[in-house]
């Protein structure tokens, strides 16, 4: 009895003491996350009252650049066209960025040549069949009545050639022309206007952009400027696309927070021409030899088949993978809540190859994520139904037709019948993966896939709105230095025309693939060093040192990739900037003429309506760290007693 009654009191300590110990656990535990919660919400999460505090290292403005402004008005006397009987039609061929740099050469090419200019058709539109009647050709993209009344002072510009030479057209009567890439205002001059003058209709196919040098005589800077007032007031997208982006971006603003858009430059045709495709596996790999090999054949590309994709990649040739871009924006000091809008129609490798980024930013975002089906499919309009380009499977059989079979299928017994094939999916027999595994030759392209590159071109273009739109931007690609304009880079010099006080990344993959051979064996735990360099290196490129070290690259290829200076203005009380020249002598910054006396009376009153205190986290110099003040002194004591080579591994905590 007595032990039955000493085996019941250990048994009641026994529980009690559990019941302590997990009171004490669980409160622990309670305590801990309450803590890393309220962490949490202060720094990442929105304030329950006012507006979200917006660091300068972050979200900018950057001051050293906001003295810049927009101004593209004529500077010198410039006289309005007047109508003529020479017409100039184009048509051209390309997606979005080679239309909007194609069609700002093509308006300065018709002022030089004093001619009237007819609509520019936008083949990828023309070629698809019954796409939606209401929107054809250039109006698939802009707004045609704003376009031809911004430029009215400009160029004459006409929506069709009149009846008589529309039938001549018809007939093939009048000559056509196709430029080669950033051909001189000497050629036009003396290879094309002879024949405009003798002919009165000429016609001219651009290809791949860039119909009209990127950097003209100092004689013809006005030319540049009216390319400027083309591709930023001119070619206004049309207004359904404009109201659905803007639905994007109050969508992106919606919680009170900023958001950063990010392109990340995986297209094929610049994989295939820079050689980089053993960054990919498997069918991705094959896919990008093949169209390597095609431009090799065209002689686009005058280099070998197979090249070394990690040395073209350590050469900065290559973009930047999703998973580095994610991890430099870690460096950079962006939390994981930070907002990313993932911009363009086409990223190669599809979204296995975001699942890193998406892994580190969970709100990464793309307009299908932020619009419903029906806004998508309005923005597209009604369109005729077209055939399926799978194929089809074979009509099912009565019972009736089986027995028949049956009986027909010879005496027994037989051997059994071979297990029926194996079904095809879609993704099996759509776009790329149908053809590789059947043959060598890319099929010709069908209606449907027509059609799908015309509504890219219309992703395209939404995606360019709400990128030039963002509070920061981050491109995976540009300054291809193919002598093709790309995507990114009309962002980049969009921005820097609209918002140059925006925070612009312009990051040099050459330095940025060193950083990442320096740390391959820790990436996402790199040493301390490495994030602070890293950050630097970015940091800067998002200032002036950015901007000029962009400009050498890519201004030479397409001047809307960086208007500067010529169309730009400078207010009087801006800080001296020491003017930057290429190796040819020209201003490539701090050239910039000074605003007039009305437009900087009129940015004063904006200033001092829309003047609010500064929260403390805006700082004139972008800082090294994040981490608090305590964190920081503690960093530094601990630093002391190491030698300056000494390199320590960062908490993956702190």
């Amino acid at each position: 009895m007595l032990l039955k009654s000493k085996f019941k009191l250990a048994t009641a300590i026994g529980i009690i003491l559990s019941m302590l110990s997990l009171l004490v656990h669980l409160f622990l535990a309670n305590y801990s996350a309450g803590g890393l919660t309220k962490g949490s919400m202060h720094m990442d999460d929105v304030l329950p009252f006012g507006q979200r505090p917006r660091p300068r290292r972050l979200w900018g403005p950057l001051r050293k650049l906001d003295h810049l402004h927009p101004f593209v008005n004529p500077s010198k006397s410039y006289a309005a066209p007047s109508k003529h009987n020479s017409f100039i039609y184009a048509k051209i061929y390309g997606g979005f960025e080679k239309i909007q740099s194609s069609i700002c050469d093509l308006v300065a090419v018709a002022r030089l040549l004093n001619a009237t200019l007819v609509i520019p058709e936008i083949q990828a539109t023309t070629r698809a069949k019954g796409i939606s009647p209401k929107f054809k050709s250039f109006s698939y993209l802009y707004d045609e009545d704003h376009f031809i009344d911004a430029l009215s002072n400009d160029v004459a510009i006409v929506r069709g050639l009149p009846k008589d030479l529309r039938e001549a057209r018809k007939k093939i009567k009048f000559p056509t022309v196709s430029p080669r890439n950033s051909a001189t205002p000497e050629y036009y001059i003396t290879q094309v206007l002879p024949r405009l003058v003798k002919s009165k209709v000429i016609g001219i196919i651009v290809n791949g952009g860039n119909c009209l040098q990127s950097i003209l005589p100092t004689s013809l800077e006005e030319f540049q400027r009216l390319r400027c007032r083309v591709a930023f007031h001119a070619l206004r997208l049309r207004p359904q696309i404009q109201a659905l982006g803007s639905q994007i971006v109050g969508r992106l603003r919606a919680s009170g927070r900023p958001y950063l858009a990010y392109h990340p430059g995986l297209l094929r045709d610049t994989l295939a021409f820079h050689g980089c495709a053993e960054l990919f596996q498997d069918i991705h790999t094959e896919l990008v030899q093949h169209r390597r090999n095609q431009m090799i054949k065209r002689g686009t590309v005058k280099e070998q088949l197979t090249v070394d994709s990690v040395s073209r990649k350590m050469a900065g040739l290559c973009p930047l993978m999703p998973e580095e871009v994610g991890l430099l924006l870690q460096a950079l000091g962006y939390p994981p809540t930070t907002i990313i809008f993932l911009a363009g129609s086409e990223t190669f490798g599809g979204q296995r190859m975001l699942i890193p980024l998406r892994a580190m930013f969970a709100n990464l975002v793309d307009r299908t994520s932020l619009c419903s089906q029906k806004e998508l499919s309005d923005l597209v309009g009604p369109e005729d139904p077209l055939a399926s380009d799978l194929p089809q499977p074979p009509p099912p059989k009565s019972e009736k037709q089986l027995i028949e079979e049956w009986k027909r299928a010879g005496p027994r017994p037989r051997p059994l019948p071979p297990p029926p094939a194996r079904p095809f999916y879609a993704h099996e027999k759509e776009g790329w993966y149908g053809w590789i595994g059947e043959n060598d030759t890319e099929p010709d392209a069908s209606p449907i896939e027509f059609r799908r590159q015309a509504h890219r071109l219309l992703w395209d273009a939404l995606d360019y709105f709400v990128s030039v739109e963002a509070d920061a931007f981050f491109p995976g690609f540009h300054n291809d230095g193919s002598g093709w304009p790309d995507y990114s880079s009309l962002i980049m010099g969009h921005r820097l025309y609209q918002k140059p006080y925006g925070i612009t990344y312009r990051p040099d993959r050459k330095i940025v693939a060193a950083l990442f051979e320096n740390v391959s064996d820790h990436r996402y735990h790199p040493p301390r060093n490495w994030t602070i360099a890293a950050r630097e290196h970015l940091n800067r490129s998002a200032g002036v040192e950015g901007v000029v070290s962009s400009a050498m690259l890519s201004r030479p290829v397409s001047f809307l990739s960086h208007p500067l200076p010529e169309c730009s203005c400078r207010t009087p009380k801006s800080p001296a900037v020491q003017p930057v020249k290429d190796s040819n002598g020209r201003l490539l910054f701090g050239g910039e003429k000074e605003c007039p006396d009305w437009m900087v009376r009129s940015l004063a009153m904006a200033s001092a309506k829309n003047s609010e205190p500064q929260n403390e986290d805006y700082e004139d110099e972008l800082p090294e760290d994040d981490s608090s003040p305590d964190m920081q002194q503690e960093s530094d004591r601990s630093d002391v007693n190491k030698s300056s080579e000494q390199d320590e591994e960062m908490d993956p905590d702190d």
